[in-house]
């Protein structure tokens, strides 16, 4: 089989690679990180933030600036996600994690709003 465009491969790679190191963390069984409460959910709650702003980032890329395309692809595989864990050990699927979600893909859309005003006309036109 063969590509017909190997530049798309190459630029949806990272998104995807990325998508299977969030399925791959949130197939293991939950782990205390500490045992103090705050910094376990503080530590728990930052990975979630951080780990879909860089999914969002890196599909933003992947779908050439596309704001709607982006949210909705990231959204959809963070819910798909927290579906996921309902059926892992020790997991749980929350709306609260979700929210968590959306607000690093609101952070990765604010900072490349920010420092990409050329990403902004795109959504103008």
């Amino acid at each position: 089989m063969t590509v017909k465009n190997p530049t798309q491969l190459a630029i949806w790679f990272p998104p995807l690679l990325w998508a299977v190191v969030i399925f791959t963390l949130s197939s293991l069984e939950t782990i205390k990180v500490t045992e103090l409460f705050f910094w376990d959910f503080l530590l728990k709650k930052s990975a979630h933030v951080l780990e879909y702003a860089v999914l969002f980032t890196l599909t933003f890329r992947a779908t050439r600036r596309n704001w709607f395309l982006t949210y909705a692809l990231c959204i959809i595989y963070a819910t798909s996600d927290e579906f996921h864990q309902s059926f892992v050990a020790g997991r749980t699927a929350s709306v609260f994690d979700l929210v968590f979600d959306v607000s690093g893909m609101n952070i990765a859309s604010y900072i490349i709003w920010k420092l990409y005003p050329s990403h902004r006309k795109k959504q103008e036109r």
